[in-house]
């Protein structure tokens, strides 16, 4: 009885509490039941409130949506975030005066913690933090909120488009190029690994415009497909959904850029049609990139595209993520390490186009059309046979198996 008296008196009826108990157990019993019945329907609705409300934050941090700083000066970190905190849950940390330096990232993480968000640094394979127990401390200071390291940046990219920063200078063919790929950057990955103390499970991230498939196959745990110039998106999801799925990671995009001169990104209407694309499709994590500039306040984002973002993430609030439907697999030769920019485009950055070139091309760019977001494209390998992932495989050779 005292715990009822309590339970009504916290509800806001404490004037009424010892009227209730003094009444006549035949004149007044009906009232005293109608306040008991007010009081458990006010429990119940904040009770229901509260687990919507949890649910909602689960639901928000099963998809991530959010920003890349490239800011240098924490000072300027901290007023962008001040900015955006309200509609991203990630931060990536983008500048690696920050990130190598353990006095500023400390700081810069901290912060991001205390605003409830997610975050992870930007690192170098060959310019890293000069602190040897760095990720186990960040999982006893920041838990689930550091959710690991963004290790080097398009390593495919730079092996198509960069030699003097290729990991394959030379192979004898494309079987022999996917296997130093590989080895290359699995070796260099564990080498970074290798400088920290007991660094715990850490999870990998890199954005890229080319050879996702091979850049998991690497020791990639998380591979962003770069959204940008005018490269076609459905492909490029294609791509990288394919090989998360048939190798078991996990996958995302990022904007960036799409001019080499000012504005550099894309507009805001096309940026909110390009999250909401990778988000239709699955991707689970959705990110812009930003780099400080002279162009706005905001770097090379304008309040145009600030306000996409917001749109975006009422958009994520409201619509729960569509069950993926990618049934049908484009399946593409073993090791062949084709660009995908075009007809012509290069083989592992070291060959120009063979005679299969432009037919994978135009068959891929034929799905698509005809597939659109139930289309992957994945390569031979066992993997794929073994998964069954797929309802209908479509090779290369022309060979179609129906599951």
């Amino acid at each position: 009885m005292r715990r009822l008296k309590g339970i009504l008196r916290l509800a806001g009826l404490s004037q009424r509490v010892d009227s209730w108990f003094r009444i006549s157990h035949r004149r007044d019993r009906a009232e005293f039941f109608r306040c008991v019945f007010v009081v458990i329907l006010v429990v119940a609705l904040l009770l229901a409130l509260i687990i919507v409300g949890t649910f909602r934050k689960e639901k928000v941090a099963d998809v991530f949506v959010g920003v890349e700083v490239g800011y240098d000066n924490v000072d300027d970190i901290v007023r962008f975030v001040d900015e955006v905190g309200e509609y991203v849950n990630l931060v990536v940390i983008g500048s690696l005066n920050v990130t190598i330096n353990a006095t500023k990232l400390t700081t810069v993480c901290d912060y991001l913690y205390n605003k409830g968000l997610y975050f992870v640094p930007f690192m170098f394979l060959t310019e890293f933090l000069e602190k040897a127990d760095f990720f186990q401390v960040a999982k006893e200071r920041w838990g689930e909120r550091f959710l690991g390291v963004y290790v080097s940046d398009e390593p495919g990219g730079r092996q198509f488009d960069m030699p003097e920063h290729r990991v394959v200078n030379e192979a004898e063919n494309y079987s022999d190029a996917a296997s130093k790929y590989v080895r290359g950057f699995n070796e260099g990955l564990q080498q970074f690994f290798a400088r920290f103390v007991q660094p715990g499970n850490v999870t990998t991230f890199v954005a890229d415009y080319a050879l996702y498939w091979f850049d998991y196959k690497a020791g990639w745990d998380v591979v962003f497909a770069e959204f940008g110039w005018n490269f076609s998106r459905q492909l490029h999801i294609a791509l990288c959904r394919g090989a998360a799925r048939v190798q078991s990671k996990e996958w995302g995009v990022i904007v960036t850029w799409t001019y080499r001169n000012s504005p550099f990104i894309e507009d805001a209407e096309e940026l909110y049609r390009d999250l909401v694309l990778a988000y239709n499709n699955g991707a689970k994590y959705t990110i812009v990139f930003n780099y400080p500039t002279n162009e706005t306040e905001f770097g090379v984002l304008t309040r145009e595209h600030l306000n996409s973002m917001k749109k975006f993430w009422n958009y994520v609030n409201t619509f729960p993520q569509p069950k993926q439907a990618a049934k049908t697999a484009y399946v593409l030769p073993e090791d062949y390490g084709y660009g995908f920019r075009g007809p012509d485009d290069k083989i592992w950055g070291l060959w120009g186009p063979d005679e299969l070139s432009p037919k994978v091309w135009n068959e891929a760019d034929s799905l698509l059309t005809s597939y659109g977001a139930k289309l992957d494209l994945v390569y031979e390998t066992t993997e794929l046979d073994r998964e069954q992932q797929y309802e209908k495989l479509i090779f290369w050779n022309g060979t179609t198996i129906q599951r």
